[in-house]
């Protein structure tokens, strides 16, 4: 049996979500907040952290900033969610633009799933008011005890992003500019 193109993309994205939950729940249940395990030396390592749900641990707007920041990103988990479909069904999208997309919405719902759920499953926070579980840190360069590059603590929901988002960026900019100069054409 063969499967459509939007299935195979159904079917990734659930793993990559399915993947981080697994993850965020092995660390929340056998680390404690701030435990670190050296997993290769000085470079690599597991390190429990608990964000607000911005990028590099920010926080926005107290409670306000929180819900809207949540909402935000189920609009917009909507938005590409919508978006990847009508790609497929125009049957004009190169697989990698689709893959992209769907990496990025899969690391956006990975997130989201612990900022709506996390605080009611484990009692800290009511709906939509969870932390986001971080725990892998590769604290590149180093200058004594003083991290120089790339001191963030991130998750696989956020290396979902990334990855698609550069992906993107590097080698399907092609796919966006025919569709920015069909638009000016217009």
């Amino acid at each position: 049996m063969k499967l459509s193109q939007g299935k195979r993309l159904l079917l990734l994205g659930v793993l990559l979500v399915v993947i981080d939950q697994v993850i965020k729940y092995l660390v929340k249940m056998n680390m404690d907040l701030g435990q670190q395990i050296y997993v290769i030396g000085q470079w690599f390592r597991l390190c429990f952290v608990e964000n607000e749900g911005m990028a590099f641990g920010m926080a926005f707007g107290g409670q306000v900033g929180k819900f809207l920041l949540s909402l935000f990103r189920i609009v917009l988990s909507g938005f590409l969610i919508w978006w990847i479909h009508s790609l497929i069904k125009k049957g004009t999208a190169p697989k990698g633009v689709l893959v992209g997309l769907t990496l990025i919405t899969a690391g956006a719902i990975g997130n989201i799933i612990d900022c709506l759920f996390y605080g009611l499953i484990w009692d800290y926070a009511p709906f939509m008011f969870g932390k986001v579980v971080d725990m892998f840190f590769f604290p590149i360069i180093r200058q004594g005890e003083r991290v120089i590059f790339f001191s963030p603590v991130f998750n696989f929901a956020d290396s979902c992003v990334t990855v698609g988002a550069f992906y993107l960026a590097l080698f399907q900019w092609k796919f966006f500019a025919k569709d920015e100069e069909k638009k000016k054409a217009q």
